[in-house]
């Protein structure tokens, strides 16, 4: 099985050589501008939805986080400006972004927290660390991992997967429906945890050989 992960890690990574190089491209680019307004915008706004109790404030919040996330992700694509360093700026806003949000619904709805709990521990831990694999493959981000192992590509960063992977939860935990939400949120840590047991043994046959001491 790992021999076999092994060849094909090693096809992959040997196939990214066109559109899927290491970007060495400038960091100050459209694409990242974006990510930083619609970061600093959702954590305010978000922090003010906090202060004032204000589920409409919370909600142009996570309008702003998810409509921002899509554009600069999609004008990178565009402009031919996707770089290593962008793909992990975004990582980190989408984290910065959702720990001040899913506060928010803790705030108002503080009858969801086992949900939005799960939820975090998710997102903020097993999904960041996965996430930010690709930098062990010459991949300019995630959205390439299919050249790596394309049923983890499909679960996680295809972009049905996207969505299904961060709005539902969301959505059902501000109609206050507990189980559902919470029955999500596990469902997306086991998905996770399973996608982060899979990326290390893809890693295993590239780490060097330990020595016998």
């Amino acid at each position: 099985m790992l021999a076999d992960m092994a060849r094909a890690t090693a096809t992959a990574t040997a196939a990214a050589g066109d559109t899927a190089l290491t970007g060495s491209g400038r960091f100050l680019s459209w694409p990242n501008a974006i990510t930083t307004g619609r970061t600093g915008a959702a954590v305010v706004v978000g922090a003010a939805a906090l202060a004032q109790h204000s589920a409409t404030l919370l909600i142009t919040a996570y309008a702003v986080y998810w409509l921002g996330d899509a554009v600069d992700g999609w004008l990178a694509r565009r402009l031919d400006q996707e770089t290593r360093a962008g793909a992990v700026f975004d990582v980190v806003g989408d984290r910065a972004s959702c720990a001040v949000l899913a506060s928010g619904l803790i705030v108002l709805r503080p009858e969801l927290w086992p949900a939005v709990a799960v939820f975090l521990l998710q997102f903020m831990v097993v999904d960041c660390l996965a996430s930010l694999a690709f930098l062990h493959w010459p991949l300019r981000s995630y959205n390439y991992f299919d050249r790596v192992d394309r049923l983890v590509w499909q679960l996680n960063w295809s972009p049905v997967a996207k969505v299904v992977n961060t709005v539902p939860v969301v959505v059902v935990a501000g109609v206050d429906a507990l189980l559902p939400a919470l029955a999500i949120a596990v469902a997306q840590l086991a998905l996770k945890l399973w996608t982060a047991q899979r990326i290390w043994q893809l890693m295993a046959p590239l780490r060097p050989a330990q020595r016998p001491d």
